[in-house]
């Protein structure tokens, strides 16, 4: 029922989805480009259509009653951010947890305009063995999915710079486009 209305809302709204669930146990799903919080309803709307849960992790702030109900209902888990480093150790311990696990990370990780990706997904994917998948959401074609794994190499530095190039050749853009750099 839930995948049914999921597969109509993402249609009604225009968008076509171009994949379906990532085939692995453990997954990153990178969501690129982040520049709205209309990625997150997107994002689950088409994730849910394809008959998987992907999992966000959101500060624990934003978990008080009844946005921490729905919170929850879509896949996200609390994390404590004022813990620094810790916070990609928390995201492993979930990994270590589930049998099954799909996590959506934004490597941008705000919804403003930044050149600098983070790169927390390489270590958690280094640590539990997650393949890292590189979708979209694309509000210019109104295209959402993924098109590849990326393989990852010692240098989380020269990693990003791949991924930025592979963006930038399939040409995403943002619900704000001004937001979003491959830079």
């Amino acid at each position: 029922m839930k995948q049914e209305f999921c597969r109509l809302m993402i249609k009604w709204w225009g968008w076509k989805v171009v994949s379906g669930e990532m085939p692995d146990q453990k997954a990153i799903i990178i969501g690129v480009p982040h520049t709205s919080i209309w990625d997150y309803v997107i994002s689950w709307l088409y994730y849910t259509s394809v008959g998987g849960t992907a999992h966000t992790v959101i500060k624990k702030e934003m978990f008080f009653w009844p946005m921490g109900w729905l919170l929850r209902q879509t896949g996200a888990i609390p994390v404590d951010r004022s813990r620094g480093a810790s916070l990609v150790k928390q995201i492993i311990d979930e990994f270590n947890r589930r049998e099954k696990f799909h996590l959506a990370i934004t490597p941008e990780g705000t919804r403003k305009l930044t050149r600098r990706w983070k790169g927390g997904f390489h270590a958690i994917a280094r640590a539990t063995g997650a393949k890292v998948y590189l979708g979209f959401f694309d509000w210019g074609r109104k295209e959402i999915g993924w098109y590849q794994t990326l393989e990852l190499t010692e240098d989380v530095d020269a990693d990003i710079r791949r991924m930025k190039a592979y963006y930038r050749e399939l040409g995403v853009t943002g619900k704000h486009p001004e937001l979003f750099t491959t830079e």
